[in-house]
């Protein structure tokens, strides 16, 4: 009687063999995540920009010619017009402990994977937006958010609101920029840029803004294989200044026949672009 009693709970019905399981996502599904997570971001800072003040001006996923950058241009994820300040808000996706200094080149996620300073990027976009609207340095701040995935170890100044060097989480980044707007206005009271100025830098970085699909696919290429596919183009084909004559690269070349309507199909070189 004990060994039937023991073999109710000794013995186990065997089930049949189950396929096993793909525990690691594919490298395939890890980009789609990635380009999904990234969307979603962008996403969730367009909607805050669009609830503050009625007279801020606002836009988003910029590519504007910059010769300075490997791939001759610059993609700027938000800029936000507003009386006090003009704001270049680069968004970031990472997950973990973001770590580094102001003057550091490099960061790291985790302690073991490098990123550039995204305020050394971010330098490059403002440089890129002044050569087009002509504004000063210290009109202009520099606003970099992490999703609430990270945690930050950086210099402490990072966080004070009398900076124009910000890090902030996503979750509060129209909080961060309405008390940088409020530490400017108790500052300076009278404001730095009109409504026709605002209007007037909106349209002029909007008009300057390249929509073309080929152009915008270029500028990821390049900058995966690190320039080598346009440094290819620019020595197959030489293009030169409609008005100087002078010889200029395929980007700039590019840049100029995409916007049409601007140029009229002409190669302008980048100082002469300004003229029109």
């Amino acid at each position: 009687m004990l060994s039937k009693i023991l073999n109710l709970f000794t013995s186990t019905k065997k089930n049949p063999k189950q396929p096993a399981v793909e525990k690691t996502p594919s490298k395939t599904m890890n980009n789609a995540k990635s380009i999904r997570k990234g969307e979603l971001g962008e996403y969730k800072v367009t909607i805050q920009l669009d609830q503050m003040a009625k007279e801020y001006r606002h836009i988003s996923d910029l590519l504007l010619p910059n010769p300075k950058a490997k791939s001759g241009y610059s993609q700027i994820d938000h800029i936000l017009f507003t009386p006090y300040a003009i704001f270049i808000i680069e968004t970031k996706n990472y997950s973990g402990e973001i770590k580094g200094g102001r003057e550091d080149k490099h960061w790291t996620v985790n302690k073991r994977f490098k990123m550039l300073n995204p305020f050394y990027q971010n330098y490059g976009h403002i440089e890129s937006i002044r050569s087009i609207i002509q504004v000063e340095k210290e009109n202009v701040v520099s606003l970099v958010s992490f999703t609430r995935r990270c945690t930050f170890s950086v210099d402490p100044e990072l966080r004070k609101i009398g900076s124009n060097d910000l890090i902030v989480y996503d979750i509060e980044l129209t909080e961060f920029i309405q008390r940088k707007i409020n530490r400017l206005r108790e500052m300076n009271k009278e404001h730095r840029f009109t409504a026709e100025e605002i209007e007037s830098m909106y349209e002029s970085i909007k008009r300057e803004n390249i929509t073309n699909s080929k152009v915008r696919a270029s500028h990821v290429e390049a900058l995966k294989s690190g320039g080598t596919l346009t440094q290819k183009t620019d020595a197959v084909t030489e293009h030169k200044c409609a008005v100087c004559g002078k010889a200029v690269t395929d980007k700039i070349a590019k840049f100029c026949l995409a916007n049409e309507s601007r140029f009229q199909g002409r190669v302008y070189c980048y100082e002469h672009q300004k003229a029109h």
